[in-house]
């Protein structure tokens, strides 16, 4: 199943070094004016191109759009969006064909869909199909947007560096002190040593992976809908769709488990006439429903499972044991790259629990 969403359904299609990858969306209301410069400068945030550190894999990733849109209004229709695979490279992948590589999902992907399946750059399992993500989420955001709320992504941790960010920083300078360096942290500091580490690890032909926060700010009271489309479920279930995703976490998280409840629970008072809470170890939900506080996750991504390592593995067709030494263009820690990807997920899960709930037209 390619597709998340009740209200806000989103469906990607496409492959790694298919023709094209991209996303039909349904659900925008008609009438709704789309930013496509905002889609196309999103989709540049994800792309490789100028990361020192990133694959040197150079797709363009143009959007075209499809149907749905008319003079840049929602038609009320089916919206399709796809950006063309150019920088195609299947030589390597051929090769390997009956050697799986560990780390990916090669091997059950071969028993679920038959050895004739296109797995090239890692196929329908590639970090690649979230090029339809972003451009859905984009969308969502946009309509977010127009009721004051806000996204911001950051990353707070690469291998053994974790950032310091102050527990008062506005959305707008986590953005823009994220923005200023190539791995997406807010913390100029720790963000050159990330980049330190990830250099090591590129020359020694491993990787790394990290962790990525979430902040989103002016959600509305009560958003979410339980038992099982809760504001955790409904983002965890989208998050989980994005490759190298391992763990999610909200509010305080694990670290609620060496707390007592006097500590973890997180006291309201009146800021004048709006409800507030002292601290926000909730990260925003109480219940499943939104708190109105800034609703706030993180995930953990895994060190890039493509390595230049010499690696063990099998022959599938063989039957033996084998040596393999990944080839290709790959990065050596995707976590900068996720993070408008992570912002992008969370308004889609988002976008559906407001339309569903009336929060949004």
């Amino acid at each position: 199943m390619m597709r998340f969403g009740e209200r806000y359904r989103v469906t990607i299609f496409g492959s790694s070094h298919g023709p094209e990858v991209g996303v039909v969306v349904d659900g925008l209301p008609r009438g709704t004016r789309l930013d496509l410069a905002d889609v196309q400068s999103e989709l540049d945030r994800r792309r490789p191109v100028g990361r020192r550190l990133a694959t040197r894999r150079q797709e363009e990733d143009q959007l075209v759009v499809d149907s749905g849109l008319s003079d840049g209004v929602a038609d009320g229709g089916s919206l399709r969006a796809h950006v063309a695979n150019v920088d195609v490279r299947r030589e390597p992948y051929d090769r390997a064909r009956f050697t799986p590589r560990p780390g990916h999902a090669d091997y059950p992907a071969r028993i679920r869909y038959g050895t004739d399946a296109d797995l090239s750059g890692g196929g329908i399992f590639s970090g690649r199909m979230t090029v339809g993500l972003v451009i859905a989420g984009t969308f969502a955001r946009q309509l977010w947007r127009a009721k004051g709320v806000d996204f911001v992504a950051f990353t707070r941790s690469i291998g053994s560096v974790d950032a310091r960010v102050p527990p008062d920083a506005t959305l707008e300078q986590l953005r823009s002190a994220s923005q200023a360096n190539e791995v997406g942290c807010p913390d100029p500091e720790a963000a050159g040593r990330m980049e330190s580490e990830i250099e090591v690890a590129r020359r020694e032909g491993d990787s790394l992976g990290g962790v990525i926060e979430c902040r989103v700010t002016g959600l509305p009271v009560g958003l979410g809908e339980p038992f099982f489309d809760s504001v955790e479920g409904s983002i965890a279930h989208v998050v989980f769709s994005v490759p190298a995703v391992k763990a999610v976490e909200f509010g305080t998280g694990f670290g609620a488990t060496r707390l007592r409840g006097s500590e973890h629970n997180d006291p309201f008072y009146f800021d004048g006439d709006r409800v507030a809470t002292r601290s926000n170890h909730a990260g925003g939900i109480l219940g499943g429903l939104t708190v109105g506080t800034p609703l706030v996750f993180r995930v953990a991504v895994k060190p890039t499972s493509s390595i230049a390592r010499e690696q063990e593995t099998i022959d599938l067709a063989a039957h033996t044991s084998v040596r393999l030494k990944v080839t290709g263009r790959h990065d050596p820690c995707i976590t900068p790259r996720a993070v408008p990807v992570i912002e992008a997920v969370a308004a889609i899960a988002l976008a559906d629990l407001g339309l569903r709930g009336g929060y949004l037209p």
